[in-house]
């Protein structure tokens, strides 16, 4: 029950890792051009010291003022990045959170055994019987059987409604009602 967590887990790091390297590696190019820019142009000053002003050092120095200006500019949009994916990461961990508090909950105030609570998790995650007998060990009409328990102690008919039930727990109504009171 704990592979499909850690599968998601792994594949929002991986999500995040590549919303990243795009901005990294562009960094990383401007890095090196500026290094180029700067050497190159600290090379032409000294080996013309004496002819004066040179449009194309001139150039070059304008060029690597660009690139570090960019550098900063990528390395604070990635900062911005990084800190937005660490909230997001906090929001979606205190979710998940509070809507497995919430599922305990309910299944706490139905009664439900649990094994009941566990057929009623896998219900909640949207597998039908024969998944949930085979990821139980279990036999189909067990599974059946306990379903049936589960819309019985919930006061629902089906699997629909059983996650419908959750959905509006976690909807705040008081936003629709404001808006169909504003209406009339």
């Amino acid at each position: 029950m704990h592979q499909p967590e850690a599968s998601n887990a792994k594949h929002m790091l991986n999500l995040a890792n590549r919303q990243i390297a795009f901005p990294v590696a562009v960094m990383f190019l401007q890095m090196v051009a500026a290094v180029f820019f700067v050497v190159d142009g600290i090379e032409d000053q000294i080996s013309e010291a004496t002819q004066g002003f040179s449009l194309d050092a001139a150039m070059e120095g304008l060029i690597a003022f660009a690139m570090l200006c960019g550098i900063i500019v990528s390395s604070r949009y990635i900062v911005r990045l990084r800190r937005e994916l660490r909230w997001k990461e906090h929001s979606l961990a205190k979710a998940r959170g509070a809507l497995a508090e919430h599922i305990a909950l309910r299944f706490g105030e139905w009664g439900l055994t649990p094994g009941e609570g566990d057929v009623a998790l896998f219900a909640l995650k949207g597998c039908d019987v024969s998944e949930i007998a085979r990821l139980r060990g279990a036999a189909a009409g067990t599974v059946r059987s306990q379903l049936s328990q589960v819309y019985t102690k919930a006061g629902v008919t089906s699997q629909a409604m059983l996650v419908s039930l959750f959905i509006d727990d976690l909807l705040d109504s008081a936003p629709l009602d404001l808006a169909l009171g504003s209406q009339h």
